[in-house]
């Protein structure tokens, strides 16, 4: 059990990691932690797993229990109270755009832009000690940290620029040069990064199916590469029980790559979570895949 304030679950789509951290959040509120799940997936899903409704975020799911899922909305608004109206005038300079198309532009080239804004949400958050656990349900990793690294490569390589432009100041919000502007924002990834590090304990989901092993290793190489490691390996929708040829045939197709999953687990947890004749909805069926998750007896 983790003793850190934020546990996440990354993965690639249609894995179950939603299913996975709502079944987390749900453990953690059970034990008396004032908990929170959220979701920053561009198509979330997290309300209908729990099966509830409201416009409110957070909103309250059961005792000690509130679920969150934001969206570009949040994003915007994270965006204007961090300096985005700065980083958008430094583009601005090369490209006549409006602010919001500006938004919505960097948003459907960059996925993992919201990501980065919902890291540092989600760091308030944990240094705010706002709540026991925060259990996030993220969007595929990767391209989250490959957008922390950006603005500091932006800064270096604008470092020789010459010192008019470097020292350029932009429109009327801003009287800061280019390479402060810039230089601020690398210094809240870095922190945001070194969050990811020392304050939040990963959980890889997966599937045994090929492409999803496959998928495994340009993570674990992501993960290495930033000094990042996960803590368990969760292989979801596990055949465990045999009636016809078909599941016979599908188990031992599975197999092969679940033999392939422990292998590459780097000495980390791994958990089975068995396939389920039915749809995990609702808080019954998200207290059977708590009690695989934690070893809970039937």
């Amino acid at each position: 059990m983790t003793e850190k304030r934020v546990i996440m679950f990354g993965g690639k789509g249609g894995v179950g990691k939603t299913t996975c951290a709502g079944a987390t959040a749900l453990h953690y509120a059970r034990m008396g932690l004032n908990t929170l799940v959220i979701s920053t997936d561009p198509t979330p899903s997290l309300s209908d797993i729990f099966e509830v409704e409201g416009k409110q975020k957070p909103m309250e799911v059961t005792d000690n229990l509130h679920l969150a899922e934001l969206g570009i909305e949040e994003v915007k608004d994270m965006w204007d109270k961090k300096f985005g109206h700065e980083v958008y005038e430094i583009f601005s300079v090369l490209v006549s755009i409006e602010y919001e198309e500006f938004v919505d532009f960097i948003t459907s080239i960059l996925p993992g832009l919201q990501e980065e804004f919902m890291i540092d949400y989600i760091k308030d958050l944990a240094q705010n000690e706002a709540y026991d656990r925060i259990v996030w349900d993220t969007a595929p990793l990767g391209q989250t940290i490959g957008l922390l690294k950006t603005p500091a490569m932006l800064w270096e390589h604008l470092k020789p620029a010459p010192k008019i432009y470097s020292k350029l100041k932009l429109g009327n919000r801003s009287k800061r040069p280019i390479l402060d502007i810039i230089k601020g924002w690398a210094e809240l990834s870095a922190k945001d990064m070194e969050f990811l590090k020392q304050e939040v304990d990963f959980n890889l989901v997966t599937i045994p199916e090929a492409l999803a092993v496959q998928q495994l290793d340009g993570i674990f190489a992501e993960l290495s590469a930033n000094q990042l490691e996960f803590q368990r390996l969760i292989i979801n929708n596990v055949i465990k029980a045999v009636d016809s040829d078909f599941l016979r045939t599908k188990q031992a197709q599975q197999q092969g790559y679940r033999d392939i999953i422990h292998a590459k687990r780097s000495g980390s947890e791994v958990i089975e979570v068995p396939l389920f004749p039915y749809e995990i909805k609702g808080i019954d069926r998200l207290e059977e895949i708590r009690k695989v998750l934690f070893h809970k007896p039937a």
